[in-house]
């Protein structure tokens, strides 16, 4: 029988004989060890039990909050604010880890890609090697080709220095 039913049969009567029954209010069935280790407890209730905690903590919290038991207290914070439901984390612990070891050897492999496409690359051209610029700039400069600011230019004269 829950607290809540208990309480609501125990009302009318403790009005009735006010004279010859005292009733106290006590703390709940739940502070006892199940209270106390609700955390690790949660995942393994029914959805049943889930709400008849969630109700009776709801109930336990209506009272003055120093009169709370400190299991109480951290139960009432855990089923309202508590990992679970929507609030459970998407990834489990080490997933960071998995992350960045998967993005690490997905760069190697593209690394791995990119050396083995250019090893498989045929040479530059002979117009790309240094000699083949040298020889280039010389005959534009003899050519006189663009005097303003390009190889022909007089440095004294131009901005660049």
């Amino acid at each position: 029988m829950s607290i809540l039913r208990a309480r609501s049969v125990v009302a009318p009567l403790s009005k009735r004989f006010a004279s010859t029954i005292s009733v106290q209010s006590t703390s709940s069935n739940l502070s006892g060890g199940s209270l106390g280790n609700i955390e690790a407890s949660w995942k393994g209730l029914s959805a049943e039990n889930q709400y008849e905690i969630y109700q009776q903590l709801e109930q336990i919290q209506k009272k003055d909050w120093k009169e709370l038991t400190l299991d109480e207290k951290k139960a009432a914070y855990f089923v309202a604010f508590g990992p679970h439901g929507p609030r459970t984390p998407i990834s489990e612990k080490g997933h960071g880890i998995k992350v960045f070891a998967g993005t690490l050897a997905a760069v190697g492999a593209a690394y791995g890609v990119f050396l083995f496409a250019r090893s498989q690359a045929p040479p530059p051209p002979a117009t790309m090697t240094p000699e083949y610029q040298d020889k280039m700039t010389e005959y534009m400069r003899s050519q006189n080709m663009n005097p303003i600011s390009g190889v022909s230019a007089d440095p004294k004269k131009t901005m660049r220095q």
